[in-house]
């Protein structure tokens, strides 16, 4: 959530009103906060200033001070403590402990808590439910390093093998919201920039034994051998063995740790693969980056999930390809940054990319799969199977995300019909993106349309101009005569008709245009009441009877079912607010994605 910097709108104080409302809602949401824990965290007399950001989140905190709780959503339901509040009241929220200080890299990298990097105590697996505010607390050091949300309850974690994402992260040490403060520190010498180890000074005997000026780099030391050997016993179990050298033993466990943490997206900064970083020059970088993507493409990257952001096909797909032992970072290159490499190969034509200028990212397109350097690689056998397991394991841990899939397809237009016929396409059919660009490219290689002298140039015949540019040109134009490769396949895609391909289970539907959203929205009616509508949700293949149904069981209330006025489709209708609990329901149940739900709710002023 504050991964990136961002500026807060307005930043006001609190009224005597709302700093009292505000106090109940922190005693109300973490029971085990005493009246003492609160004054502690915002003083009765103190001035309280609140902060809000344009993603809605709202940051509480003592004016002149540090932050001390952050609202998520801007309603008051999902409030969580900073850092700086939990390093005041570290009991606060109940905390995870890490299986060493290793692992904090990761969670301090961005990343969210799995399971597996969880140290389960000698009483047992603690008792939680889904959505409760918890801690991350490193072995031997009492301040806690991240605070999030439980993905899941306590029960279906143990039915699930302890396997998956544990802790959804909202904020922790070194995100931009800590370092937003002005007079920003760390609780104690266990806080590094990078990773947080145990605090020298709990450990007595161990201060006692060393001399002052080793202290600290003798302590890091030892704590980094004592989890390698822990990190290094996880991994055995899991059937992989540990190396032989200490240098081997770090590569395999940064490995195995950076599979398993779904959500890191940098893996370039760790220190453990240093050397073997340094021993490769600018030139192997660059072609092992090359390897890596076209190994990515042959096994991983599918049709169905493009377009695809690239920091997703940097971290879920390129980085797995790397060989073992050995740290891929595109720092290290020719070309310095993701977005340059990937605009470059875009140039070659062995993929389509174009630039997302709100999230400030280059997106992968399409895969052009009839390009000789795709034809002419090999993958690695071994790869794919790895990959495919790990698919694998997630489908059976995550089944409801398999419920529903949605594709982005496109049909020939009277535009781009001669094209199709020339390469013997089906004109009424549907296609892929990347299907749609391999038909571009197939065009340009049958009429031999490559520039001679610049072979990254398409000369335009009178066919494929017409196709591109026929109507979109304003009269007295002068049609272009060449393109760059890398534009052919964005272009060709926008004179498709653009549709979208609907499947759960066996039932499957393609229509035309964009998916339209489900709308749930909340409004009073006589008597003060709430009432809760859903509708558009026919597009996700879901029946309205059988929902309707389903959420009276759900949320113990009256439902009834009514037809859309001058609309095609149902509306149902819910007593009751249950705005965030229906979306919640939507999304976990049925699969329906985030974005394609609208939430309006009319009784909040």
């Amino acid at each position: 959530m504050f991964k990136k910097a961002v500026e807060a709108k307005s930043l006001q104080r609190l009224s005597g009103a709302d700093k009292k409302k505000l106090r109940r809602s922190v005693k109300e949401k973490f029971p085990r906060a005493s009246d003492v824990d609160v004054d502690t965290l915002l003083p009765p007399k103190g001035d309280i200033t609140v902060a809000k950001f344009q993603n809605r989140v709202l940051v509480y905190g003592v004016e002149g001070g540090f932050p001390m709780f952050f609202d998520t959503d801007g309603r008051g339901s999902d409030i969580y403590p900073t850092v700086y509040a939990l390093w005041m009241v570290p009991d606060l929220l109940p905390a995870f402990m890490l299986k060493g200080g290793e692992v904090s890299r990761f969670i301090i990298g961005g990343a969210d808590l799995m399971f597996p990097g969880i140290t389960i105590p000698p009483e047992g697996f603690p008792s939680f439910s889904a959505g409760e505010p918890w801690a991350v607390k490193v072995p031997g050091n009492p301040a806690p390093i991240a605070v999030g949300a439980t993905t899941m309850n306590s029960s279906e974690a143990l039915k699930a093998g302890l396997r998956g994402k544990a802790l959804r992260i909202t904020h922790y040490y070194h995100d931009s919201l800590w370092e937003s403060v002005e007079g920003r520190f760390v609780p104690n010498a266990g806080f590094f920039e990078d990773v947080v180890f145990p605090d020298p000074s709990s450990s007595s005997s161990m201060a006692s034994s060393l001399c002052e000026g080793d202290a600290s780099a003798d302590r890091r030391s030892d704590n980094e051998e004592a989890v390698e050997l822990d990190a290094a016993n996880i991994v055995c179990s899991e059937g992989d063995p540990a190396s032989s050298s200490q240098l081997d033993d770090k590569n395999v466990v940064s490995e195995q740790v950076a599979l398993e943490l779904s959500g890191l997206e940098v893996a370039e900064n760790d220190e453990m693969h240093s050397e073997n970083q340094h021993s490769l020059s600018t030139e192997d970088v660059d072609v092992l980056l090359d390897r890596c993507l076209l190994q990515a493409l042959h096994t991983t990257v599918k049709d169905k999930d493009l377009p695809m952001a690239g920091s997703t096909l940097w971290s879920n797909h390129i980085l797995p390809c790397r060989p073992s032992g050995i740290t891929l970072d595109i720092k290290k290159s020719s070309f310095k940054k993701l977005s340059k490499w990937l605009q470059f190969k875009a140039s070659s034509g062995v993929i389509s990319v174009k630039e997302d200028k709100h999230k400030k990212e280059v997106v992968l397109l399409s895969v052009n799969r009839s390009h000789v350097d795709y034809k002419s690689f090999k993958p690695d056998k071994r790869q794919p199977d790895k990959i495919e397991q790990s698919s694998d394991q997630a489908a059976i841990e995550t089944p409801s995300q398999k419920l529903l899939e949605i594709e982005e397809v496109y049909k020939s237009s009277i535009h781009v019909n001669p094209i199709l016929a020339a390469v013997g396409a089906d004109t009424g059919g549907y296609f892929s993106a990347s299907e749609v660009t391999n038909v571009a490219f197939a065009y340009v290689e049958k009429e031999n349309l490559v520039k001679p002298t610049d072979r990254a140039m398409v000369i335009l015949d009178t066919m494929l101009c017409d196709a591109l540019f026929k109507g979109a040109i304003k009269k007295g134009s002068a049609y272009p005569t060449e393109i760059h490769k890398k534009d052919l396949g964005a272009l060709f895609l926008n004179r498709m008709q653009a549709h979208h391909k609907v499947t759960r289970g066996s039932d499957s539907v393609i229509r035309k245009g964009a998916v339209k959203p489900i709308h749930i929205m909340t409004e009073r009616r006589q008597g003060n009441k709430k009432v809760t509508k859903l509708s558009g949700f026919e597009i996700f293949l879901m029946d309205a009877e059988s929902l309707a149904s389903e959420l009276q069981k759900k949320f113990a209330c009256s439902t009834t079912v009514a037809e859309l006025p001058g609309k095609k489709g149902h509306e149902v209708l819910i007593q009751g607010g249950v705005i965030d609990h229906l979306a919640k329901h939507l999304i976990d149940q049925y699969g329906v994605p985030k974005r394609y739900i609208e939430v309006l709710d009319k009784t909040r002023k």
